[in-house]
């Protein structure tokens, strides 16, 4: 039995009843094969991750429904363990890295390594890329912030980052 939530969210971007234009704009990109690094913002409640899921779909197809919680264990410079949960599927990874606290440079550089470093189980989807979902971008320090802008520079040929955050004013403007 799932919620009723989740039963009747829409699952295509040409589902979405709201802001068409940017639903047309998002599957250009998908068409196109030019797919960039994308921030999504907006307040709690409005549809962010409906809409990227939705993106997500368009991208990959039904696979990325198939989700399962993994727990990541990442190890700091001081030698501290930290354990970290993320929602993937064989095409993305979604983690809330504002979780590690003050240790959040290294679970982002750890994780997003991770993913640009291994291989999509699945070949038939034509993408050479995985997708990494970070939420609540705004409550990264800065340091993170600019460790998140180095590594969305090197590993751009095989990840792809959408990131997502309440407001954009706590975002450092390279990251924008």
């Amino acid at each position: 039995m799932s919620l009723w939530v989740d039963k009747y969210r829409p699952t295509a971007l040409g589902k979405l009843d709201y802001h068409k234009d940017q639903a047309g704009q998002l599957r250009n990109l998908v068409q196109c094969g030019d797919f960039p690094h994308l921030l999504v913002y907006g307040p709690s409640g409005s549809g962010k991750k409906t809409r990227i899921m939705c993106l997500l779909r368009e991208l990959y197809g039904a696979g990325i429904e198939k989700l399962r919680i993994e727990h990541q264990s990442i190890t700091t410079p001081s030698k501290k363990k930290l354990e970290i949960s993320t929602i993937a599927s064989n095409y993305h990874l979604e983690v809330n890295a504002s979780d590690a606290g003050n240790n959040d440079r290294v679970v982002i550089q750890e994780l997003i390594k991770t993913v640009a470093q291994s291989q999509q189980l699945e070949t038939s989807t034509q993408r050479d890329f995985k997708v990494v979902v970070l939420t609540e971008v705004d409550r990264l320090t800065k340091d993170a912030q600019h460790a998140l802008r180095r590594t969305m520079e090197k590993y751009m040929s095989t990840c792809r980052l959408i990131l997502c955050c309440n407001s954009t004013s706590k975002v450092i403007s390279p990251t924008r």
